[in-house]
């Protein structure tokens, strides 16, 4: 296969859809020789904050020289995002060698393996090929049943916030959805929790004392945050001062204490992790989408917050950064997530709306979302595609204006584009 024919195989309709179970993927990586198991991993799950705290583990890793490969979804502007080493992107040949490599197995299978399976058992046989010292393996959803938790008990567990989000496959209480999440917690592993949900913790607790694991959580409480602008974070924590990271989002305080922590128990765990590279590996952490600076003038602001929590902590940072300061909110929303409860959180900041419709099976046409936007009271738009949907909301909020991009990361590749585009 070439690239192009990799992709098409990849989305090809017979892989899409979601099938819980570890079954199929265990089946393919034993016809592949269980690359996996040739691997150290820090494995991450939870609700929000996930590839943020990914990319920083990751990034502080490389800085202390270690091969690293990252592994996240979904991928934000290129496919081949969804798996790096040392912060660069799979090529498209490799990619493709690797897809042909896995495809005659995948294809012989009775009960055909899901996409995210797929894309799974080539990143693995990626990193192994590529003799990665470790990989930041990044659930797709959940963690229990996720095909990512074939993985034998790994170097490190992180859960970072957990909140109601996929509930058609996670269930419908807290404690079902945290269950599902410490799914990752395997027997005498060492697990790094954010806390700050009793439901959630005791769950995790409980699996942790099953499966005799050692818990241990960030004191957010000592984090002594000393500038906040909207180039960068400057904080103390613990035994690190004066830490760095160009992450603005205010939510990304606690992501980072939470990945340093998780750095910490890498080292108690031997892992030689000198200061200077936490210091180097978090001012240059890069994770698009999230709370990010796309445009000047007008200021626009693109941010992945794609649930009520996400949201929340989007808004809090607009807050924080922009205080009494109101914006065209450009937004496109999921049909399956709980419109009216983000739509609660954002309107207060909001001098009006533009919908649009972001390229994903799953999304709320943008005529559906003015409706629910119309009772708010404000002017709303609905556009037909992103591009008219930033021309709009640029337009709207004027050259000393404020737009926020806001909903979903399946529409931040087009916001961007349309953005890069305009400012030609």
């Amino acid at each position: 296969m070439n690239y192009e024919e990799a992709m098409k195989y990849i989305h090809k309709i017979s892989w899409l859809g979601s099938k819980p179970g570890l079954t199929r993927t265990r089946e393919l990586l034993a016809y592949m020789g269980n690359p996996e198991k040739k691997l150290r991993f820090i494995h991450i799950a939870g609700t929000n904050g996930k590839g943020s705290v990914s990319a920083m583990i990751a990034s502080v890793l490389s800085a202390a020289g270690y091969k690293t490969g990252l592994y996240t979804s979904p991928y934000i502007v290129s496919f081949n995002e969804r798996m790096r080493i040392n912060g660069i992107p799979i090529s498209n040949s490799q990619l493709a060698e690797l897809t042909t490599f896995v495809s005659q197995y995948a294809d012989n299978m009775q009960d055909l393996s899901t996409e995210f399976e797929l894309i799974t058992a080539v990143a693995f046989e990626y990193f192994y090929r590529n003799s990665c010292d470790i990989v930041v393996l990044e659930t797709g959803m959940g963690g229990e049943l996720d095909s990512t938790n074939v993985i034998d008990t790994p170097e490190l567990a992180v859960i970072t916030t957990i909140d109601y989000d996929h509930m058609n496959v996670l269930g419908s209480t807290m404690k079902e959805i945290a269950y599902a999440k410490a799914g990752i917690i395997k027997n005498g592993g060492k697990v790094v929790f954010y806390g700050g949900n009793p439901v959630a913790e005791e769950v995790i607790r409980e699996k942790c004392k099953k499966e005799n694991a050692q818990l241990l959580l960030p004191d957010f409480s000592r984090i002594i945050k000393k500038e906040i602008t909207l180039e960068k974070l400057c904080f103390d924590y613990e035994r690190y001062i004066d830490v760095s990271i160009p992450l603005v989002g205010i939510y990304q305080f606690e992501n980072a204490a939470l990945a340093l922590k998780a750095l910490d128990t890498l080292i108690l765990n031997d892992r030689k992790i000198p200061d200077e590279a936490v210091y180097k590996g978090m001012s240059e952490v890069k994770w698009q989408g999230r709370f990010e600076i796309i445009m000047k003038n007008p200021l626009f602001i693109s941010d992945g917050g794609h649930n009520p929590q996400g949201v929340l902590s989007a808004i809090e940072s607009f807050k924080v950064q922009l205080p009494g300061r109101k914006a065209v909110f450009l937004l496109g929303i999921m049909a399956d997530k709980d419109v009216d409860a983000m739509i609660d959180i954002v309107y207060p900041y909001a001098e009006s709306f533009v919908a649009v419709t972001p390229d994903n099976p799953r999304a709320m046409p943008a005529i559906k979302l003015k409706e629910c936007l119309l009772k708010y009271g404000l002017p709303v738009t609905a556009c037909s595609d992103v591009m008219e949907g930033v021309q709009t909301a640029i337009g709207n909020a004027g050259q000393k204006g404020i737009i926020f991009s806001l909903g979903s990361l399946y529409m931040y590749r087009d916001v961007l584009a349309s953005v890069k585009q305009i400012s030609r």
